[in-house]
């Protein structure tokens, strides 16, 4: 089910977002979607290219399998 959510913004970003939208023809409503959802993955998640260059390198594979299982036996300093 879809959610409202209310944003504030200034005049200059509102123009910019408005722009952009525009160029897309889509709503400012749907760009700002569009852009959030792609920066969230973009920011959060790795490329296909760049999970397979991780798990080609063998000793960065040991290594976190290594600090998997300290973590799992609770063999590390929390840091605060």
């Amino acid at each position: 089910m879809a959610k409202t959510v209310t944003i504030r913004m200034d005049d200059k970003s509102y123009k910019l977002l408005k722009t952009a939208a525009l160029a897309q023809k889509r709503s400012i409503s749907n760009f700002i979607e569009y852009a959030a959802v792609n920066f969230a993955i973009e920011d959060n998640f790795v490329s296909d290219y760049e999970m397979a260059d991780i798990q080609s390198d063998s000793t960065l594979m040991s290594d976190l399998k290594k600090a998997l299982g300290d973590v799992k036996n609770r063999r590390f300093t929390d840091i605060k």
